[in-house]
């Protein structure tokens, strides 16, 4: 920014935008926004590298509002200085459809890097995309050419560092020395409940230091030149930075300043007045002098930043054009030209060899085929590695003085989830990441967040069920399946051998507008045999694995259970009841297909029973009131998996008899004889 305008008036342009539009809305943030307003002059008008005519440029500054409920300083400043966000969105400030819902969207809004509102995980968010570039840069730049380069900058709140994953998330970035990593804390003092003094007494700088982070305390963060100075401190710093500002919330208001009177909710026509007196604003809502938006006005500047980054990368093709095409390859987020064919080949040779191992040990071997080709992976695991088998031979273990691709994120599940999500949507990496299922609890808004954003995150769950034995019901999955499958957007895959197994990672890596869960067993899972037809409808989410020809009932499985169903069947075809098998690894997936193949699979004049080892409620979308569920619920107990499953009654017995009772109470004698 090269302008003669006082920085106070570009301050109170933001500050007038964020109270108009809360008011006009009747609904929002507006104090956070009036208070940030110097903080945000000084980093996006001296230091953030963005271009607005461009904002996908892949070595454009990250900028994440983590503290995501002062949404309108985010869009303020991304309509000042030049993004495709004009004041009609400022004025749909929280209106269906508009490109400015209450909290930022990545999907929605351009300009916006990361859905932010659920405290804290917009800064691990921002620890993601800080280790991408990290590891992008140490694989791609060379001598004289440093390509990746660029910081993430991160605005966070009290409410910020009250949430847990703060100390996931923020521990790890000062052990991997993420020094391109620059956060500015809003120390105002208020929370929703006022003064936070009474709740919030930590020494947020010394907490800092103890992670490993540079802090630079008690800066004036209504000083413009301050900021600026902290943050030029903060790029030469080798180690992540928090730049601790001082700051009035609802700065510039007459009777709420300092309070939080003003932190979620308008502030109403005569304070907006006395604002507007107090900060010399004469100007009606929504009105911007052209002064200010040649001020702000970041287009020029932008266009020359990436100018001369693409001069840059022309010369960085033709001096390494292998590492160039596969940067952008990387970039664009497409996979090898190959992978289809690796996969085929590894579909084959798991059909040759007809395994009988545990769904994690297949996971880790479909890993084990795909990496070669997929420099891109990066995984890891939540101090499970040895259980969860995420690491594959040619695996190189992360350190903050040692690149690698796969990170031990200590007992860190929600951190390592959210982080993952940062990777994802920084790009040039397909992070997956590893834990129990049943600690996928602690997880769960990180996984929400990922299928709301439609990114390609990965989340790896083992040990998927009362199979797990001895740890008993504190670690055994029950309801964890079924409640991951009722998020929007996310697909749920539970194959029940090495196949499927293939099949699944294969889906979750080509899939580009959405999460995953791959979740595995602990205990060994007989193969599976199949035709070429069945193998490729697995990728439909659910497809015949059995028939018989007088079919009667439907049997529906998943995972460990696929093998009880086909046992099942084999026993009432013995009793002369034929029973279709149906293995649905992604029920998920298998709702997206068209009516007809679901009625090829799941015929509308057979009754079903659904055999799976957890709660039952979910399947009655498929057997409906009058089919069975063999399942658990109820907790689990401490024995050993055979134990329980007959415990629990996942017997071939009980699939028999609920099969038998369906059939009865779906004939037409009512159980008179014909179905005996």
């Amino acid at each position: 920014m090269t302008t003669s305008l006082p920085t106070t008036k570009m301050a109170n342009a933001i500050r007038a935008l964020a109270m108009d539009a809360v008011q006009k809305a009747n609904s929002g943030h507006p104090g956070m926004p009036m208070g940030m307003a110097e903080i945000s002059v000084a980093l996006w008008g001296k230091h953030l590298r963005h271009n607005p005519t461009n904002p996908k440029w892949f070595n454009r500054d990250r900028f994440v509002l983590s503290n995501g409920h002062g949404s309108m300083l985010l869009y303020a400043l991304l309509h000042l200085t030049g993004y495709d966000l004009p004041m009609e969105e400022l004025k749909n400030f929280r209106q269906m459809h508009s490109k400015t819902p209450g909290h930022p969207e990545s999907h929605l809004t351009p300009g916006v890097e990361t859905t932010t509102g659920p405290l804290g995980q917009g800064i691990s968010n921002a620890v993601g995309m800080a280790l991408a570039e990290k590891l992008l840069a140490a694989e791609f730049n060379k001598p004289n050419f440093d390509l990746i380069n660029h910081h993430t900058y991160v605005f966070l709140g009290d409410g910020c560092l009250m949430e847990g994953i703060s100390h996931e998330s923020c521990a790890l970035a000062g052990t991997w020395k993420l020094n391109k990593l620059i956060a500015l804390y809003d120390d105002n003092g208020i929370s929703i409940d006022g003064h936070v003094e009474g709740w919030f007494t930590d020494d947020t700088p010394k907490r800092f230091e103890a992670y490993g982070w540079h802090v630079i305390p008690n800066v004036d963060g209504h000083n413009v030149d301050a900021v600026d100075a902290a943050i030029a401190q903060a790029k030469k710093s080798d180690k992540p930075t928090l730049i601790c500002c001082k700051t009035v919330i609802g700065k510039g208001c007459p009777t709420k300043a300092g309070s939080h009177d003003c932190h979620g909710a308008p502030l109403g026509d005569k304070e907006i007045a006395g604002v507007r007196e107090a900060i010399g604003w004469s100007h009606p809502p929504f009105e911007i002098p052209a002064d200010v938006y040649t001020a702000w006005d970041a287009k020029a500047t932008g266009r020359t930043a990436q100018g001369d980054w693409d001069a840059l990368f022309k010369a960085y093709s033709e001096r390494y054009p292998v590492d160039a095409a596969e940067l952008v390859r990387r970039m664009k987020g497409e996979l090898p030209v190959n992978f289809g064919e690796i996969v085929r080949k590894y579909i084959a040779e798991c059909t040759a060899k007809q395994e009988t191992i545990a769904t994690r040990k297949a996971s880790q071997n479909a890993i084990q085929a795909m990496a070669p080709v997929l420099p891109e992976f990066l995984g890891g695991s939540a101090d499970l590695t040895g259980s969860n088998l995420t690491n594959w031979k040619e695996s190189i273990s992360l350190r903050a003085d040692k690149p690698g691709n796969h990170i031990s994120y200590g007992v860190r599940e929600f951190g390592m989830s959210a982080i993952m999500n940062g990777v994802a949507l920084h790009g040039g990496y397909i992070p997956f990441g590893a834990t129990f299922l049943t600690f996928s609890d602690y997880s769960r808004n990180a996984i929400r967040m990922a299928a709301l954003m439609r990114i390609r995150s990965i989340f790896v769950f083992t040990h998927d069920s009362i199979g797990l034995g001895e740890d008993g019901p504190t670690h055994q999955s029950v309801e964890h399946v079924s409640s991951l499958r009722l998020i929007p957007n996310l697909d749920n895959w539970r194959p029940c051998d090495t196949v499927e197994s293939a099949v699944a990672w294969a889906h979750a890596v080509r899939r580009h507008n959405g999460p995953s869960t791959l979740i595995f067993s602990r205990q060994n899972l007989p193969f599976m045999p199949r035709t070429d037809e069945q193998i490729a409808n697995i990728n439909r989410g659910g497809y015949v694995l059995r028939d018989a020809a007088d079919a009667h009932i439907i049997l529906i499985a998943t995972g460990s259970e696929v093998e009880l169903a086909i046992k099942a069947a084999e026993q009432l075809g013995r009793e002369g009841i034929g029973a279709r098998v149906v293995s649905m690894p992604s029920t998920n997936v298998f709702d997206r297909q068209d009516a007809l193949y679901k009625a090829s699979v799941l015929p509308h004049d057979l009754p079903r029973v659904a055999v799976e080892a957890g709660v039952t409620d979910f399947w009655h979308k498929y057997v409906g009131l009058d089919g069975a569920v063999v399942g658990i619920d109820s907790f689990g107990e401490s024995a050993p998996a055979s134990v329980l499953f007959k415990h629990f009654g996942l017997t071939i017995d009980s699939v028999v008899d609920a099969a038998k009772r369906v059939l009865i109470g779906s004939c037409c004698c009512g159980g008179g004889g014909c179905c005996n």
